[in-house]
């Protein structure tokens, strides 16, 4: 009994001072000097479990303890939830797929659905969680649980929640179908030459690349247009680099250029293909020539295409942007595109960890801008608009059709 007393007020001076280890390490020294019935002694005095003391006691004998500064010994420890359950990840990013909110690359994002509801729906595919560790996942991948009010993001547009989920929608039946969905957009237009391209690279000590001091170059100097294709389905990237005018006659080249190359061979069953885009650029909502060019491309190819704008304010939640233009970006960091076959090898050599592959082709045909449209020419498009914001969602049919 004496030493249960003596072995407390021990204990309690030096307690909140120790972590894990050394409390543990601790009380095994103190069982071991105290021998037989030690570690009951010890049990009672100090509150660890008989298992922890007979640990420590181990760690001593053997010298196994953890490295200075270790709490745990390498690989011990409960391992955590998404590397026991490597689906639980991808199965949550499915579920808050269509409810996130906020701008798609910004280090913060917010969905809706409240973590219970997560929780609930993740256990009932096979994937048991508590809504805390929901919490606590969401938290470490950057996202946000907020309400639904009203937030200023960009110009927003009184429909804009509504458009989101009228595409989420229609770009999921298309796929639960087998018929390809692909996002579209112009990347930014890149300088032809020894110019600096933001970013950082691995390269010698104090042996940097040496670049043109300005970026103002004449007119003259040639441009690359990347216009891109992201296959949902398939996670690829289909990049056709313009040297001229990033029109919508390019655009719908583009798009031309990924069906004869990819997509009837991946697709050979397909009647219509759903395309996501922005609402301006070279594949406005509002631009005729678009619109007319597709109709070409519909006539060609016996397909539908089934259109879907993103609102005013909103082109970085388009699929292409964070899911192929973004790791271009990231792969051609800090190298000078001095000619357009760097940008097509540079290009074609991006990959992900996730499977990403990207083809890319080089376009050297013009495209003259100030093409005009005509009402006659726009009577012919096939079109067919939504009833949920017709200027936003339409379908052009080959002309045979009706």
């Amino acid at each position: 009994m004496d030493h249960h007393v003596e072995l407390r007020a021990k204990f309690k001076a030096i307690w909140p001072l120790l972590d894990e280890r050394t409390r543990r390490i601790m009380a095994a020294n103190e069982a071991l000097g105290l021998g037989y019935g030690g570690v009951s002694i010890v049990r009672r005095a100090c509150g660890l479990s008989r298992k922890a003391i007979t640990k420590g006691i181990r760690e001593i004998q053997d010298g196994s303890c953890p490295p200075e500064g270790h709490i745990r010994r390498a690989g011990a420890g409960r391992k955590r939830l998404t590397d026991s359950d490597a689906g639980l990840l991808d199965a949550l990013e499915h579920l808050i797929d269509g409810g996130t909110r906020g701008d798609p690359e910004s280090p913060l994002r917010w969905i809706c659905k409240s973590t219970r509801t997560l929780a609930a729906q993740l256990t009932q595919a096979k994937h048991p969680i508590s809504y805390v560790k929901v919490a606590q996942i969401l938290h470490t991948q950057n996202y946000s649980l907020q309400s639904n009010r009203k937030t200023e993001e960009g110009e927003d547009h009184p429909d804009r929640d509504a458009q989101f989920r009228h595409i989420n929608l229609c770009v999921k039946r298309t796929l639960a179908a087998g018929m390809p969905v692909i996002s579209v957009d112009t990347k930014k237009k890149e300088l032809i030459g020894n110019y600096d391209n933001a970013g950082q690279q691995w390269l010698g000590a104090k042996q940097p690349r040496k670049v043109s001091g300005h970026d103002f170059p004449n007119p003259e100097v040639p441009r690359a247009y990347p216009y891109g294709i992201y296959d949902l389905g398939q996670n690829a990237g289909f990049v056709n680099v313009g040297t001229d005018h990033d029109t919508g006659a390019f655009a719908v080249a583009s798009i031309r250029g990924w069906w004869r190359f990819e997509g009837r061979h991946i697709y050979s069953e397909a009647n219509q293909i759903v395309i996501t885009a922005d609402g301006g650029g070279s594949n406005g909502s509002r631009l005729r020539l678009w619109k007319l060019e597709l109709q070409t491309l519909a006539d060609e190819t016996g397909l539908s295409l089934s259109i879907c704008h993103f609102p005013p304010g909103t082109s970085k939640w388009n699929k292409i942007e964070h899911r192929l233009f973004s790791f271009i970006s990231s792969n051609w960091r800090g190298e000078p595109l001095r000619d357009y076959e760097t940008i097509v090898n540079l290009i074609a050599n991006t990959t992900t960890a996730k499977g990403l592959t990207v083809t890319c082709r080089l376009d050297r045909r013009k495209y003259p801008t100030g093409r005009k449209v005509s009402d006659q020419e726009m009577q012919r498009v096939n079109l067919e608009r939504n009833r949920f914001h017709g200027d936003w969602n339409y379908i052009i049919k080959p002309k045979f059709e009706t």
